[in-house]
């Protein structure tokens, strides 16, 4: 996948020298833009719109973001911090079940009428990134929300943690189909879903699930379009 390296100075706070009153407003007006395009587009908005929509030249938001993948991931870095919390909940609510189902619904709240956070939560960054360290250990958080509702036995024993991302996968296009007719369709959706994970509806599946190794390659395959390109 051809993704651009954050720049040096995107993962470490020593390098980042503090912003002139104008710099400041410049680099909060391209955040606010590039929240905006993202929302309506994708990871793949053209960053000639963000600047423009900003009101600066797009020289200016190269300085502040050399890449795309660092405007993503100033733009993202919110919205993937308030996933985290919800499954860092999660894992410490005694009904396991109600614990995986505030992990789901969070997500996909945060997802609907968001292009851009549905390209986010559907793809893995680059290992170098400073957002894959919430990505991976939301992933961790996963399995334990996973493994402690089968433990209590309101979840299906066949389902795995790599199963989840089916969750992710079909709710995008859901919200993308949906969003401006009947804005909260997603929600009816996931809650059908979530009846077939519970262990009293389980029959046996027709496929076996995915291996970490084949959902990895799964969502680094998604990301291949240059989502996180320049």
């Amino acid at each position: 996948m051809a993704i651009d390296p954050p720049s040096a100075s995107a993962g470490n706070p020593a390098l980042v020298r503090p912003l002139r009153r104008d710099a400041q407003r410049n680099r909060e007006a391209l955040l606010t833009a590039a929240r905006s395009c993202f929302a309506e587009q994708g990871m793949e908005a053209p960053l000639e719109q963000v600047a423009k929509r900003a009101g600066v030249a797009i020289g200016t938001l190269y300085r502040h973001f050399p890449t795309r993948l660092d405007l993503v991931q100033a733009t993202f870095a919110e919205k993937l911090a308030v996933w985290r919390e919800a499954a860092e909940k999660a894992v410490t609510m005694d009904d396991a079940w109600a614990g995986l189902c505030h992990f789901l619904e969070t997500m996909c709240e945060l997802q609907s009428q968001d292009r851009g956070f549905n390209d986010l939560a559907s793809i893995r960054l680059p290992e170098s990134a400073c957002l894959a360290g919430a990505q991976t250990r939301i992933r961790e958080l996963g399995v334990h929300i996973v493994e402690r509702a089968q433990e209590q036995g309101s979840l299906r024993p066949d389902l795995t943690p790599e199963d989840l991302a089916f969750v992710i996968w079909s709710h995008s296009r859901v919200t993308e189909a949906t969003h401006a007719i009947a804005p909260d369709a997603w929600r009816r959706h996931l809650y059908l879903l979530l009846d077939g994970f519970r262990t009293d509806r389980a029959h046996p599946l027709p496929a076996p699930p995915l291996t970490e190794e084949q959902l990895y390659r799964a969502m680094i395959s998604l990301g291949g379009n240059g989502a996180c390109g320049a």
